[in-house]
């Protein structure tokens, strides 16, 4: 074999490794991706039913019941357009309260119940993560095109 083709067979060698390791990172990075949705994209149908998935919105006032093993939490989550059922089995966050942003990380469950994995909690008076911001944004004004003229039905 001629020292150029041996070059080249290198060469080759080299990219279809690295083409490899290319590929095996970014099978590992998509499935560890976790998507935010807001209630009203759950609805609608738009979340995943086979894969974990982030929710998020402010938790419903009156909403947060705990069973009586005292860890496992009810509560629902909204973005004032949809809400959404959420199950949680564990510590809530210290921050936790009814009316203020959370963002839950689980799967959706076969009877539209949200199993949460893990809650987050905003961490002062002025945050909330900008997905569920923006998420609350988009049902706002979708909320406000559907409002009709009174007397037009």
């Amino acid at each position: 074999m001629k020292t150029r083709h041996k070059k080249l067979l290198l060469v080759a060698v080299a990219v279809l490794g690295l083409g490899a390791v290319a590929a095996l990172v970014l099978n590992a990075f998509r499935s560890n991706l976790v998507f935010f949705f807001s209630p009203t994209q759950v609805v609608k149908g738009e979340a995943p039913r086979d894969r974990a998935f982030r929710i998020g919105g402010l938790v419903e006032t009156a909403s947060l019941s705990r069973e009586a093993d005292g860890i496992t939490a009810h509560f629902r989550v909204t973005d004032t357009a949809n809400t959404i059922a959420v199950t949680y089995k564990g510590v809530l966050p210290d921050l936790f309260k009814e009316g203020k942003g959370v963002v839950a990380e689980g799967r959706l469950g076969d009877s539209g119940i949200f199993m949460a994995e893990q809650v987050l909690a905003k961490h002062d008076e002025n945050y909330m993560p900008p997905e569920a911001a923006s998420a609350l944004e988009q049902a706002e004004k979708s909320k406000k095109t559907l409002v009709l003229p009174q007397g037009k039905q």
